[in-house]
């Protein structure tokens, strides 16, 4: 059999574009291995600040209820803070639905100036958000006093996981 020159020029080239095709497969791959490492290690960070986060978090909900137990904390301030602070959570979700009336407070009174804004009012309009706050906290009172059990007991128990975890 003979073969002719432009028959070995064409074997020749076609082997180079396969092993060139070949190595920039491996290039590739080489470089997805790596994308997905670097990924695998953002992951792991990720779900390790997030942890440590509700750590902190939890930490923090434990002393708002035991405040708001111990009467410490007004009802008002403490749903504002702990409201903020379950939703804040980056690993547990549900939580408004498990504590409806700390929840329930809150939504009722946000919208109430604070700080610096509340001392812009007059004497009127703050007698008035007062009252409105009040009578929203004596209407939850029994119910939130329940929802600080659960809540306590929730959180000490999810705190147990975290730190454990």
């Amino acid at each position: 059999m003979n073969i002719s020159t432009a028959t070995i020029v064409l074997l020749i080239v076609g082997a180079l574009i396969i092993i060139s095709l070949g190595i920039y497969a491996g290039k590739l791959i080489s470089q997805l291995k790596t994308q997905r490492e670097r990924q695998a290690r953002e992951q792991e960070a990720l779900k390790k600040g997030q942890h440590k986060h509700d750590i902190k978090v939890t930490e923090s909900v434990l002393i708002i209820v035991r405040a708001m137990k111990e009467e410490q904390c007004d009802f008002s301030e403490g749903c504002w803070r702990l409201s903020v602070l379950l939703d804040s959570l980056k690993t547990t979700s549900g939580l408004s639905e498990q504590f409806p009336a700390i929840f329930e407070l809150y939504n009722q009174i946000k919208h109430m100036q604070i700080l610096d804004s509340r001392k812009a009012l007059t004497k009127k309009d703050r007698m008035k958000q007062d009252f409105e706050r009040m009578k929203a906290e004596t209407a939850l009172y029994d119910d939130i006093n329940k929802d600080l059990t659960l809540l306590l007991q929730h959180a000490q128990e999810r705190l147990s996981v975290l730190k454990s975890a």
